[in-house]
């Protein structure tokens, strides 16, 4: 089939790289426009669109996905098919009605459970012990299209955001490839998504991400996993922000109160509702991530001093 591919960030180039690969024609690939990038803050194109620039393949980067000069040159390509991954832009009915067998998108959730932008984050802040990922097709409601295929993924008690999205979008662009070869060969029908199970997955602010230790350590500790790589988990110390990187509850620990720390050579405690956890890496602001006894040692915190508000 001529593909046209949308997506945007690195989660979509493990995909991206298999259609290459495939014996599908990638056209070109749509992602979105280039935007600023890392702690320079330089303006840089998507992970996608360095990709498809480095194997030839046109790069289309529309505002909209309804921009009219866009949707004329998606005619003009006239793809069979358009797959997409975390392509971040809503798609309107003009741009689904242009290729025959439509919009095919890989999402990382098992469907209809965590619909929307942050499935993997919503999945680890919810304690979920499985996950996995859908190849369905794309229509107006939000991820509600039927389901061509399903995967699983076992969700570890120490796995990040970043670790399960990595995992995740090695293997549905296996998935992927195999969904749209049933489209190509008319062995494969979509099935409606089951009715039961539904829940939604909005985007991760940096205002959801602040750590609250006035809560349990398995909350603590699901949030700040969740939130790794981003948009990143943090607190605050002596009135300034300060990142945190994953902890481990440490019920072993005698109870400290909530953002009490306790300084060990080798260790950093800090309390919760309910058993301590202990630090990994910190970042204040403005300055490089360390772990925390390194960190402890800078600030040298007194005895009644706290991460959080009281």
């Amino acid at each position: 089939m001529k593909l046209v591919f949308a997506g945007t960030p690195g989660a979509a180039v493990p995909s991206l790289r298999v259609l290459l690969d495939s014996g599908h024609d990638v056209a070109a690939v749509v992602t979105r426009p280039d935007a600023t990038a890392g702690r320079g803050r330089k303006v840089a194109a998507s992970p996608v669109a360095e990709v498809a620039a480095e194997a030839g393949v046109r790069v289309l980067k529309p505002e909209k996905a309804d921009d009219p000069v866009f949707l004329d040159e998606l005619r003009a390509i006239a793809p069979d098919c358009c797959p997409v991954v975390a392509y971040g832009a809503l798609l309107r009915q003009d741009a689904l009605d242009v290729p025959p067998k439509g919009w095919v998108n890989l999402h990382f959730s098992l469907l209809p459970a965590w619909r929307g932008a942050a499935p993997v984050q919503h999945a680890v802040l919810h304690g979920d012990d499985v996950t996995g990922a859908a190849t369905f097709q794309i229509e107006a409601g939000l991820d509600s299209g039927p389901v061509f295929g399903m995967l699983t993924e076992p969700i570890g008690p120490h796995d990040t955001s970043g670790d399960l999205l990595e995992r995740l979008s090695r293997s549905g662009a296996d998935l992927l490839a195999r969904t749209l070869d049933g489209i190509d060969a008319g062995t494969l029908a979509a099935r409606p998504q089951e009715s039961d199970g539904m829940s939604y997955a909005p985007k991760l602010t940096p205002a959801d991400s602040e750590v609250d230790f006035h809560t349990p350590a398995m909350r603590v500790d699901r949030l700040v996993r969740a939130c790794t790589p981003a948009p990143g988990a943090w607190t605050t110390f002596r009135g300034a922000r300060v990142k945190l990187g994953p902890v481990v509850p440490a019920p072993e620990a005698p109870a400290l109160p909530p953002g009490r720390l306790s300084v060990a050579k080798h260790e950093v405690l800090v309390g919760t509702a309910t058993t301590p956890v202990r630090l990994g890496a910190v970042q204040p602001q403005g300055k490089r991530s360390m772990d925390a006894p390194e960190w402890a040692r800078g600030v040298r915190p007194g005895d009644d001093e706290r991460l959080g508000g009281d």
